[in-house]
């Protein structure tokens, strides 16, 4: 760590991660603090969903839209492999909002933004024929029409390599005691301090700071808007084996209680249910769970639509839930508020909240221009250029399947090549259930700043989600293989492991709830 930096950033999420590259590809001196994990927050807990936001387009938020869209395009293009096209089936019934003539409409807008048409009506047999299980009690038809997925906290932690590979520093668990400013009251140093021992890490010459700590912003400064302040939603999910609900394709409907829209998504070999959208009142400062109501909510749409597949939380994997950052003034549905992100600006302290994983790059930008004044460098932004670093070797030498080749290097990008050059025949075998090669988990280990074994399995790698108790029946093989990466004497794994058991239960499963 440096003593003195152009700009320094709150939040190892993907609107800090995204700012973090924006700011060392504009050629400065950027310190990037995270009080947790990198992705800890909504950045791990997210649907997993890089989308246009096609409801949006109904409540009139077209230029969001517009964005979202064109930003869809640009990741799935820069980086295949991580973000990657998803298809989407809506299934059209009597009597049911929106029909089909509405879809059609919202459709051919979605499309015309993208520039590209992808959607297409089918018949009732066709979607019963993609769908077997679906009920077709009133089903007229459906639609398919293209959005994308992605792995949330690998695009965070992607973000956060270039950036450090470029120059850029980034700490998890540390955060800023103290902001100190002069006797004008601009940003002047911060005091630095690690956010599990506590001790006092350095103090920080800077002039601007960018708060994007998301639902904590307020925490760090207050809305200067009247009457609207942050308002934490939580959004759940249900994680299903793709054994019991197997599909290849998404497909999105709307809950038959309040027509809030839910998705069955396959994803790392296994499948998401969400998402539910409720206020969230509990201390931000302990990790968001699931809640009995939510999975009673979730399964009422379950039962109704996929009657046939007789799902019970017994066929459950495990659960999530994030909280989402929108700025309200608290009477709206919290389905219906806007996700368009703003910018506070106070003598050197720039806050960004609010917004979509989507568009992280123009909150980025945004946040930058906003902080310009204080960093006193001349910048030029081209809003053009690539956000990720292009491959600059090639993986064929290593003959691997040509799925697991763009997977890995969608991931890792130009790291690809040392993570397979220290891997084996064995480690480069897919951990059972799941899209991830053993060789993954050795890696990331050594290379990304790894504090515990929550890091590594549930945010690192996404073992943690898509496997039965969060894959605690390979600790003993994951302990083998990490023993260089994590300087662990017997004891501290052993802590490490009952550590990550009991937050697995706690926060992920579904027992108990």
């Amino acid at each position: 760590m440096k003593d003195i930096y152009d700009v320094v950033v709150f939040g190892g999420g993907i609107t800090g991660a995204g700012v973090f590259r924006e700011a060392v590809k504009l050629g400065l001196n950027v310190l990037l603090v995270e009080k947790r994990d990198f992705a800890w927050g909504a950045s791990s807990k997210s649907s997993k969903l890089v989308h246009g936001g096609l409801r949006y387009l109904k409540g009139g938020h077209l230029f969001l839209t517009r964005d979202s869209v064109k930003e869809r395009e640009r990741l799935i293009n820069e980086i295949p492999g991580l973000v990657s096209r998803l298809e989407f089936m809506f299934p059209i019934f009597k009597n049911q909002s929106p029909g089909k003539l509405s879809m059609k409409t919202g459709l051919t807008l979605y499309d015309f933004l993208a520039g590209k048409r992808f959607h297409q009506y089918h018949s009732t047999n066709r979607v019963k024929e993609i769908f077997p299980y679906i009920n077709s009690d009133k089903l007229t038809g459906g639609f398919t029409f293209s959005d994308a997925q992605v792995d949330d906290t690998r695009l965070v932690q992607r973000l956060i390599n270039e950036g450090k590979e470029a120059g850029g520093d980034a700490l998890n668990y540390s955060y800023a005691s103290k902001i100190i400013r002069n006797k004008d009251g601009f940003v002047e140093s911060i005091i630095i301090k690690d956010s599990e021992s506590q001790k006092e890490i350095g103090e920080i010459q800077t002039k601007a700071i960018i708060n994007a700590t998301g639902s904590w912003a307020e925490e760090i400064q207050s809305s200067p808007q009247k009457n609207l302040h942050l308002r934490p939603l939580r959004g759940s999910h249900l994680v299903f084996p793709q054994s019991r609900i197997p599909i290849s394709q998404a497909i999105f409907f709307g809950h038959p209680k309040d027509n809030r829209p839910l998705f069955f998504t396959p994803w790392e070999g296994a499948v998401l249910l969400g998402t539910t959208d409720l206020d969230h009142h509990n201390s931000l400062e302990k990790e968001p769970n699931i809640t009995a109501e939510e999975i009673t909510y979730l399964f009422e749409a379950l039962d109704l639509f996929f009657p046939d597949l007789k799902l019970s939380k017994k066929d459950c994997i495990s659960s999530f839930a994030g909280i989402r950052p929108v700025l309200s003034n608290g009477k709206k549905d919290p389905s219906k508020e806007s996700r368009e992100h703003v910018v506070w600006k106070n003598k050197g302290l720039v806050t960004v909240t609010g917004g979509k994983l989507t568009t992280f790059r123009l909150l980025a930008i945004d946040a930058l221009k906003a902080a310009l004044p204080s960093i006193e460098k001349p910048v030029s932004f081209n809003k053009n250029a690539r956000i990720f670093d292009a491959m600059k070797t090639s993986v064929k030498k290593w003959n691997l399947p040509k799925d697991m080749g763009k997977r890995l290097t969608g991931r890792y990008g130009n790291r690809t090549p040392d993570l397979l050059k220290n891997s084996t025949e064995e480690t480069l075998t897919v951990i059972p259930n799941t899209q991830t090669v053993w060789a993954e988990i050795p890696f990331v280990a050594k290379t990304e700043t790894v504090r515990h074994l929550t890091d590594l399995l549930l945010r690192r790698v996404r073992i943690g989600l898509i496997l039965p108790e969060g894959g605690a029946e390979h600790l003993d093989r994951i302990q083998e293989l990490c023993s260089d990466g994590l300087e662990w004497d017997d004891s501290k794994w052993e802590q490490e492991k009952q550590e990550y058991v009991k937050n697995w239960n706690t926060y992920y499963s579904v027992e108990n709830r």
